[in-house]
Formats: structure tokens, C-alpha cells, sequence
């Protein structure tokens, strides 16, 4: 007995036509032609306002930056919503970190007045 009776010939796949690609290499579908030199790459959406709100919201808290780093991340923030849809989440958490720094400031400036003002009528005792 033949051992090569006992085992059926394996099935081919047909040889691609000329300007073709395998499917399963290049991902093409079977009938479409392969193109080596592929068009433009897509263009994606840009993250630097939503990104650059973060950060300054970030870096306005931990290392506490000036009054003006937070106005301009929220700016950003806020620019960041109307024009990168899809950087949406970034954009809220740089409203809220750069609001939260700003609120911050702007109670330190009032306990500083409301000191000052508690202080006035002791500043003339001699």
C-alpha cells in the first residue's frame, strides 16, 4: 500500500493574476488590484489645545504657577471643545483643573483683603 493514497493532495489556493496581491498578505480583498504606492496618509485630528489645557491645568497645581497659566488653560479649554471634537475629555479636565487653580487664587486674594482690611484699624496705633 502507497503512503501517499492514504493522504489526499493539500487544496491550493489559484495564483494571483499579474498586478495582484495575495488576500492574506496585504490584507487586500481577493479581486482587488494591489497598489505599491499607497495615497496620502489620513489626516487626523489635531490635540493641542485639549492637551495643552491639560497640561497647564496639571502643572498649575503641582507646581504651582503663576495667576496667568490658569487663564490661559482655560482658554484653551474652552477653544479646545468648539474645535477638537474628538479631544473632548482632555479639554473638560483642563477646564476643571485650570478653574479649580483659578479658583484657588482667587480665594487666597480675598483672605489676603479680608486681613488687610481686618488689620487697617490697628495700623494707626502708635
Amino acid at each position: 500500500m502507497s503512503t501517499t493514497a492514504a493522504y489526499p493532495a493539500p487544496a491550493q489556493a489559484p495564483a494571483p493574476e499579474s498586478g495582484q496581491a495575495p488576500a492574506a498578505e496585504f490584507g487586500h480583498a481577493p479581486g482587488q488590484a494591489w497598489n505599491p504606492t499607497p495615497g496620502p496618509a489620513p489626516v487626523t485630528e489635531g490635540r493641542a489645545l485639549g492637551l495643552s489645557s491639560l497640561v497647564l491645568g496639571l502643572v498649575s497645581i503641582f507646581a504651582g504657577w503663576t495667576f496667568f497659566a490658569p487663564v490661559a488653560g482655560l482658554v484653551t479649554g474652552i477653544m479646545a471643545l468648539s474645535r477638537e471634537p474628538a479631544n473632548r475629555t482632555m479639554a473638560i479636565w483642563g477646564i476643571v483643573l485650570n478653574a479649580v487653580m483659578i479658583a484657588g487664587w482667587v480665594l487666597l486674594g480675598l483672605l489676603f483683603v479680608g486681613l488687610g482690611l481686618a488689620l487697617v484699624p490697628f495700623a494707626f496705633v502708635l
